[in-house]
């Protein structure tokens, strides 16, 4: 059997493989991810092997309702072939790192921490550029950008914009995995500028650390951060294509500590009900077993 994560991107290579596949009848599962089913479905070409990929599995995963809706609406008729496994969360490690430190951060100051890899989707470049008309405003804010770059053109641009800004900017190209649950707890604030989400692993760890969110007001991010029924908000949306939005949600929270405290609370409560990674590897398990028993 294979699983497939991201049905575009892995979908390519998959495909590649598909008279091997047939051959051998090899169970295949999909994962599909934010950037299959809000952006690449819009694309002709990449639509196409979405829909290729979708049509040939045995099974698909879908880890919030918001998700599973998303695939229903646009493929009729494979909802059969869906399965709702809730994302888990599990820290990798406690090692010690002083975000505030390195990122010349004062106990004074208001620290914006903005986890993910540089490139177009997370909106890295744009988020810099609108903290930066923040800071005009309340100079007492810094930020901290963490991640990698992805996508080498946007993080030159990205890069030399920061460059320019390190009086209250800073980039950080590699955190280790075991020491991110101590470089949120550094923060006061953190930030998703995402254009694309599926569920997002920055605000789930954000809320397990009892952080703030300031996100983008988009398919992926809206439940997890705005709250539902049962949970209040863990965090602020903002409208992505409304600068006015963005800075105004911002003053909110550096300016109000009541706000950040209570976001970060309600965050930290839910976080403790999420399911743990036994729990959703359990969840992975039926499914596998299910497509391998059939003929």
């Amino acid at each position: 059997m294979i699983h497939l994560h991201h049905a575009y991107r892995t979908g390519v290579l998959f495909l590649k493989l598909k008279k091997e596949w047939e051959k051998n009848r090899w169970g295949l599962v999909v994962s599909p991810g934010g950037t299959d089913l809000y952006l690449d479905i819009n694309t002709k070409d990449r639509h196409r092997i979405i829909t290729q990929i979708f049509e040939i599995a045995n099974a698909m995963i879908a880890q919030s309702e918001e998700m599973r809706q998303r695939i229903t609406d646009s493929y009729q008729g494979l909802k059969h072939k869906i399965f709702m496994i809730p994302k888990s969360f599990a820290w990798m490690g406690d090692e010690e790192f002083d975000l505030r430190k390195v990122s010349n951060c004062g106990m004074e100051n208001i620290l914006f921490f903005f986890p993910g890899g540089i490139r177009p989707v997370k909106g890295n470049l744009e988020a810099l550029k609108l903290l930066q008309k923040v800071y005009t405003l309340r100079p007492v804010i810094r930020v901290v950008f963490a991640g990698p770059p992805l996508d080498q053109d946007y993080a030159v641009r990205f890069e030399k914009e920061i460059n320019g800004l390190q009086h209250f900017a800073r980039w950080l190209p590699s955190v280790p995995f075991q020491a991110m649950r101590s470089a949120y707890q550094g923060a006061d604030v953190v930030l998703n500028f995402s254009s694309s989400e599926g569920i997002s692993n920055v605000l789930l760890e954000a809320k397990a650390s009892g952080k703030p969110i300031l996100a983008s007001d988009i398919p992926g991010n809206h439940s997890l951060v705005s709250g539902d029924e049962q949970a209040s908000p863990a965090g602020l949306l903002f409208d992505l294509h409304s600068q006015e939005h963005f800075i105004e949600q911002a003053l909110r929270l550096i300016d109000d500590e009541e706000l950040r405290k209570r976001l970060g609370q309600e965050g930290k409560t839910q976080a403790d009900q999420l399911p743990g990674p036994d729990e959703e590897a359990l969840g992975l398990l039926r499914v596998y077993e299910k497509v391998l028993k059939e003929p």
